[in-house]
């Protein structure tokens, strides 16, 4: 299987799905990991906080303990839209790497730039059967994140945590009250599902054949 693993920003894909990807790495499936943004990041006053290079430099480690092969959009941070740019780009993807299977933000989320991408992985796989919507952030937003599908991450929350943790440029408190959050959740997951950890989706479509 050829699983393609969308998000907007470096390490959206390790918080929503890495333990899913971690399973298909198990299984011997192809794992691609797109990321739309460049993921530096300037504040108010255009100051740079977080460094393309280093942020990339992450991302490159963290796929590669989770066994995929990283493809970087090249957008600017906080400026990526559903436009032809990054519809092309995935279209391109997902045709090239005969893509079977994408994980991608769920629409509902309450990121901008994650809702683009969200709507750009819908139409770049409008020929793809199988597509599951992941949350990779704990805010609220007016279309709430319940998960109807849930993948056993058992034995492979530890490799996740360590692929979250790679990211220098998430530090501190956080950073910590991030992966706590991430690890409640998978645990809640597992609990209602009868095993140790378990991540949680919202599926989008899904083709049995």
């Amino acid at each position: 299987m050829n699983v393609l693993a969308v998000g907007s920003h470096f390490n959206n894909i390790e918080i929503g799905c890495g333990g899913a990807l971690l399973r298909h790495r198990q299984k011997g499936d192809r794992i691609i990991l797109f990321v739309a943004a460049t993921s530096g990041f300037l504040n108010s006053e255009r100051k740079e906080v977080r460094k393309d290079e280093t942020v990339f430099r992450n991302a490159q480690a963290a796929a590669e303990l989770i066994g995929g092969k990283l493809v970087c959009g090249g957008f600017e941070t906080l400026r990526v839209e559903f436009e032809d740019g990054l519809n092309a780009k995935l279209v391109h993807l997902v045709e090239k790497e005969k893509i079977d299977l994408i994980y991608t933000h769920f629409a509902g989320d309450i990121q901008h730039d994650h809702r683009a991408v969200a709507r750009a992985a819908a139409h770049a796989g409008r020929h793809v059967p199988r597509m599951l919507g992941y949350r990779c952030t704990w805010y609220q937003s007016e279309t709430p994140f319940v998960p109807n599908f849930f993948v056993d991450i058992s034995g492979l929350w530890e490799k996740k945590e360590e692929a979250m943790r790679v990211y220098e440029s998430d530090s501190g408190r956080v950073k910590e009250e991030k992966i706590a959050y991430f690890k409640n959740d998978a645990e809640n997951n597992g609990r209602q599902n009868g095993v140790s950890y378990a991540e949680g989706f919202q599926v989008i479509k899904w083709l049995e054949r």
